[in-house]
């Protein structure tokens, strides 16, 4: 299903609210003046509120569904509607704000 690329700049955050951001952006190719960001690269969590006796907070997120059919440098670029997993939570990450210009599938 096609959606629209993310990029350094879209906003995203777990599922507790915490705001995350890409560890490795791919310079080489832009969207709205922005890096795009890509499946290999984990994310990091800053913020996340969820306090439970045990796992504790989001820390960090990788990204386990990404595009297929649109790569940069051999790795599938992440989509609007990419699927993630939060350590050591196992929650989500929730894309708030993306850019509306480029489609991938």
């Amino acid at each position: 299903m096609p959606g629209f690329l993310l990029h350094q700049g879209a906003g995203v955050m777990c599922l507790h609210g915490g705001t995350a951001m890409p560890t490795a952006p791919n310079p080489k190719v832009l969207v709205d003046g922005q890096p795009v960001t890509t499946l290999s690269a984990p994310w990091t969590v800053a913020g996340c509120p969820f306090v439970p006796p045990a796992p504790g907070p989001c820390a960090t997120a990788q990204w386990v569904v990404g595009a297929t059919k649109v790569l940069v440098g051999g790795e599938p670029v992440l989509l609007l509607d990419s699927q993630s997993v939060c350590v050591p939570t196992g929650a989500p990450l929730t894309v708030v704000s993306s850019q509306t210009k480029v489609t991938g599938t």
